[in-house]
């Protein structure tokens, strides 16, 4: 639908086209990015926020740039933040958030740059970011545990919750947990990159792990299951663990594959996919982190939290890293296929309360699978794309592209981790960016596409 059908590198990147602030144009296009964060409004409009980010002069870093994308003019819309990643000594002040007073929204308030945040769009259509790897308010980098409002009508930011510095020299403000199941004023979790979450009926914010700080220590792969409640202005710690254990992270307790159990609880890892569910139930599938048995790896393991009895069920998938998975026969659910142990994949929720996964970084390299779950039987259907990483040696499937904006069946994405994603209201599949490289420098991607199932 839009961008490059090449991925960035040391010397050729994709750059941002910003044209001016405020003013769609048909030549707009956001740089090539990773781990940037996404949300779709009440009229339809796809909404990018920041990332690893090719800024308008090519440069590799991150940024607080925000974009909107009008699906039917097909042209993109730069609406705030820098445009430009650093300067030689470091971040530049236009990088930094600006807080304002808490509570309070304001013209000149914005988050600032960052990777690895996690986002939600509530019912009235306003977007809402936490967290990440960036600026605080002074530039120092770290993790951040700062959660924001921002208005898709007055286009004006609010500083909810959280810290507004990182908590140098620590990198990263601790989580302050209270008393799980109780919600506080002054309980927070920590600065995190990489966590997943989703928002409930009620319009409850849930946000599970990442790599992070817990209450003490250094930081590591987080497990810890947290809901803020948006009347309130509290954050309830719900289930998982406040430390990271002996080894960097938490190990996931299964128990018996299909039964809820108290004592379930799955291991700390990042950038899993995680989604609300028709019941109110939170699910969450892979990542990077810890199956069973405390070896660190690709996850493929699919889990249900009923906030009802707040106990956590182990549904499918292994119980150890790195799985390289059952794809079975394509267009064919069955009880034994799942997807291999996967990092940085993307999720759309269709209006049936099916999950759709896409791509990520798995032991083989990066995918351009297309999976759907059903939540009617607890099957995995292989839907599209290829059941291996594409070139050998490369880890990259360099996908077919076809013409621009023309649908085919033979077009299909590159092999991508870190990408971003959104579902609209007459039910496609959109996708942004992402990384075809293993590491993020070079193969960044600004290629925006749309399924339709």
């Amino acid at each position: 639908m839009s961008g490059s059908d090449t991925a960035s590198t040391p010397t050729n990147a994709q750059p941002g086209i910003y044209g001016t602030k405020g003013v769609a144009a048909a030549s707009n296009v956001p740089g090539a990015r990773v781990s940037a964060v996404s949300w779709i409004d009440n009229s339809g409009n796809l909404w990018l926020f920041g990332g690893d980010v090719y800024d308008w002069l090519g440069e590799l870093g991150i940024l607080n740039d925000l974009w909107e994308f009008n699906p039917t003019s097909k042209e993109w819309t730069w609406v705030s933040g820098a445009n430009q990643v650093a300067t030689k000594n470091g971040g530049s002040s236009g990088l930094y958030g600006v807080y304002g007073t808490q509570g309070v929204v304001a013209s000149t308030n914005i988050p600032g740059a960052r990777s690895g945040a996690v986002s939600w769009t509530d019912s009235s259509g306003n977007l809402w970011l936490f967290g990440g790897q960036g600026y605080d308010s002074s530039g120092e980098n770290g993790f951040l545990n700062d959660l924001w409002e921002f208005s898709s009508t007055s286009k004006e930011w609010t500083w909810v919750s959280g810290s507004s510095t990182v908590g140098s020299p620590n990198g990263g403000q601790p989580g302050i947990y209270g008393t799980r199941g109780s919600g506080s004023a002054t309980s927070a979790p920590g600065g995190r990159f990489g966590a997943s979450g989703g928002i409930d009926g009620s319009g409850n914010l849930w946000l599970f792990g990442g790599l992070g700080f817990a209450a003490t220590g250094p930081y590591g792969a987080l497990n810890d299951l947290w809901r803020f409640n948006p009347t309130a202005k509290t954050w309830t710690w719900v289930s998982g663990s406040d430390t990271l254990g002996s080894y960097g992270g938490q190990f996931g307790v299964y128990g018996t594959l299909g039964a809820s159990a108290g004592t379930n609880v799955p291991g700390g890892r990042v950038s899993a996919v995680s989604w609300i569910g028709g019941n109110g139930d939170l699910w969450l599938f892979g990542g990077g982190g810890y199956g069973s048995n405390g070896r660190n790896g690709y996850l493929d393991d699919l889990w249900e939290f009923t906030p009802a009895n707040a106990e956590w069920t182990w549904v499918s998938g292994s119980s150890s890293a790195n799985s390289t998975g059952v794809f079975g026969t394509l267009g064919s659910s069955s009880t034994a296929t799942v997807p291999v142990g996967l990092q940085g994949a993307i999720g759309w929720i269709d209006g049936s309360g099916n999950l759709w996964l896409f791509g990520g970084i798995g032991p083989n390299g990066n995918l351009n699978d297309l999976w759907e779950f059903s939540a009617t039987n607890n099957e995995w259907t292989w839907v599209s794309g290829d059941s291996a990483s594409g070139t050998v040696g490369t880890g990259i499937d360099p996908g077919t592209y076809g013409t621009i904006g023309v649908p085919s069946a033979t077009n299909i994405p590159m092999g991508r981790n870190g990408a971003v994603s959104w579902i609209d209201s007459s039910g496609n599949l959109w996708l942004f960016g992402g990384t075809s490289a293993y590491a993020y420098a070079g193969g960044e991607l600004n290629d925006l596409w749309r399924y339709q199932p």
